[in-house]
C-alpha cells in the first residue's frame, strides 16, 4: 500500500510571478520549481518518463566511452515515490490546455502507483488508454518471462482533447469482404453485411486502414543505432513522434519535465512543434542541447516494411530438418538456420542454396559464415541441379580456420532436398 500527501501550492502561486509562455528552451533544475515559470493552460502535450521505482542507480557510457550518464532511482518506500509524482503531476495539470493530454511512461515496477496518482489528479473519467509499447529484446539468464513491453498511460485534461486519427495497414488475415463491403448490425446486435432494398450487398466507403490500437510494435534502440547516445533509459524518436502526432498539431507546445537525453524535445522539433525540456542533471541538459543542434534519427526498416519482410528463410527447404531442433536465421546470406545442438563446442550452421546461386557460390557463402562464427560443421542444402558442376564431389569440403597456425578443420556436408533428389532420379541427372 502507499499514500501521498497533496501539496498545497496556493502560497507559492501568490509569491512566484508567472512568466510568459516559453518555447524551445531547456531548463536546468527540479521540474517542480521550474514549471512555475510556465504559464497555466499553455501546454498542449506533456510526456514524462520519470524514474521507474527500480530502486537502483542507472548509469551508462556514451559510444566513445568518454562520458558516463547516470541518475538515481532509489526510494525509501512507495509512499515517497507516490508523493514525489503526485506533487509534480498536480502542477502539470494546471499547465495543460483544456484540449491537452499527458502521457506517463512506466513499467511493471511502478505502474500501479502511477495509475493511482493519475486517477487522483485527472480523474478516472479522463483516462483514455493504457498503451503497451512492445519490442523484441535480447534474451537474458533471469528466471521467468522475458520483459518485452512497457506501459504508457494516456490521460486528457478534459473530454475535449485534441486527437488525430492514425490508421495502420490491414493484417494478412483480414477478409477482403470486410474491406470492400459495408457492415451493419441486425436486431440481435450481430455484425452482418448491409444490403439495399433489393437484397444486394452494399459497397463500403473508402477505408484508410485499421485505426491505431493501444499495442505499439516499435523497435527498441539497438546498441549500434546511430541515434543512441549512451543515456540510460533513452527512448526511440519513433515512439515520441507517434505520441506527438497523435494529440498535437504543428506549432503546439510539448513539455517534457524529465527530459533526460532530450528525445521528446528532438521529436517535437522534427515534427514542427515547440518544446520545453526540464532536467535536474546538467549533463542531461547539455546532451539534449547537443542533440537538438545535430539531430540524428535511426530510420526503422522494420517499421516501413513490417516484420514479415525480414522473414526470408526458406521454410520449405528447411523441412528436411524436421525432427531436428533449429533456429531459423533471417537476413543473412550465408546462414539460414543454426542447429540447437552444437558440434565440438561450436555452432552448426545450415545454408540453403538460393535459385540465383550456383552450388559453388552457396558453398563459399556458407564457408565465409563459418569462419566468422567459428563453426566447425555446416550443412549446405542443395535445391537445384548443378549446372557447370554436374558431378558433386561426395567428399565434404574442408578449410582451415583462422588463425592459420591452428590446425582445426571445419567440414561442410552437402545435402539434397527431397524434391531435387526425385527430379534427379526421374531425369537421370547423374
Amino acid at each position: 500500500m502507499f499514500y501521498y500527501v497533496a501539496l498545497n501550492v496556493s502560497d507559492k502561486r501568490r509569491t512566484t510571478p508567472k512568466m510568459i509562455t516559453m518555447a524551445n528552451q531547456l531548463l536546468l533544475g527540479d521540474c517542480l520549481e521550474k514549471m512555475n515559470q510556465i504559464a497555466d493552460s499553455t501546454v498542449d502535450l506533456i510526456y514524462l518518463d520519470p524514474p521507474f521505482f527500480t530502486e537502483r542507480k542507472h548509469k551508462l557510457k556514451n559510444r566513445q566511452r568518454t562520458k558516463e550518464f547516470s541518475f538515481d532511482d532509489i526510494w525509501k518506500q512507495e509512499s515517497s515515490y507516490a508523493e514525489f509524482l503526485h506533487r509534480r503531476i498536480l502542477k502539470m495539470r494546471t499547465l495543460l490546455k483544456d484540449t491537452g493530454s499527458i502521457f506517463v511512461h512506466c513499467d511493471k515496477m511502478a505502474n500501479h502507483i502511477v495509475r493511482g496518482v493519475l486517477d487522483d489528479v485527472f480523474g478516472s473519467d479522463c483516462f483514455q488508454s493504457e498503451i503497451i509499447w512492445q519490442y523484441k529484446r535480447w534474451s537474458n539468464a533471469k528466471k521467468g518471462l522475458l520483459p518485452s513491453h512497457q506501459n504508457i498511460y494516456f490521460y486528457s485534461k478534459t473530454q475535449d482533447f485534441t486527437f488525430n486519427k492514425v490508421f495502420m495497414p490491414y493484417s494478412e488475415a483480414t477478409n477482403l469482404d470486410q474491406i470492400l463491403q459495408r457492415r451493419t448490425r441486425d436486431k440481435h446486435n450481430k455484425s452482418i453485411y448491409a444490403r439495399d432494398d433489393k437484397g444486394n450487398i452494399q459497397q463500403a466507403d473508402a477505408k484508410q486502414g485499421v485505426p491505431l490500437s493501444d499495442v505499439w510494435d516499435i523497435p527498441y534502440l539497438n546498441p549500434k543505432a546511430k541515434e543512441r547516445v549512451g543515456y540510460p533509459t533513452q527512448k526511440p524518436l519513433l515512439l515520441l513522434e507517434r505520441i506527438i502526432d497523435l494529440v498535437t498539431n504543428e506549432n503546439d507546445l510539448v513539455l517534457d519535465p524529465f527530459c533526460g537525453s532530450g528525445t521528446t524535445c528532438v521529436a517535437a522539433s522534427l515534427t514542427n512543434r515547440k518544446y520545453i525540456g526540464i532536467d535536474q542533471s546538467e549533463d542531461a541538459v547539455q546532451l539534449s542541447q547537443a542533440r537538438l543542434d545535430n539531430p540524428i534519427k535511426t530510420e526503422s526498416t522494420l517499421m516501413k516494411k513490417g516484420r514479415k519482410a525480414f522473414e526470408n528463410a526458406n521454410v520449405d527447404a528447411l523441412q528436411c530438418l524436421v525432427g531436428i531442433e533449429y533456429n531459423p536465421v533471417h537476413r543473412n546470406q550465408g546462414i539460414d538456420a543454426i542447429l540447437v545442438e552444437h558440434h565440438d563446442g561450436t555452432p552448426v550452421l545450415v545454408k540453403i542454396q538460393k535459385d540465383s546461386e550456383t552450388l559453388q557460390q552457396a558453398r563459399q557463402l556458407l564457408r565465409n559464415a563459418m569462419k566468422v562464427k567459428a563453426s566447425k560443421m555446416g550443412f549446405l542444402i542443395q535445391t537445384q541441379p548443378a549446372q557447370e558442376e554436374h558431378k558433386v564431389d561426395p567428399k565434404p569440403y574442408t578449410y582451415k580456420q583462422d588463425p592459420p597456425d591452428q590446425d582445426v578443420s571445419a567440414t561442410i556436408h552437402i545435402v539434397e532436398t527431397v524434391e531435387l533428389s526425385i527430379k534427379r532420379s526421374i531425369n537421370n541427372f547423374l
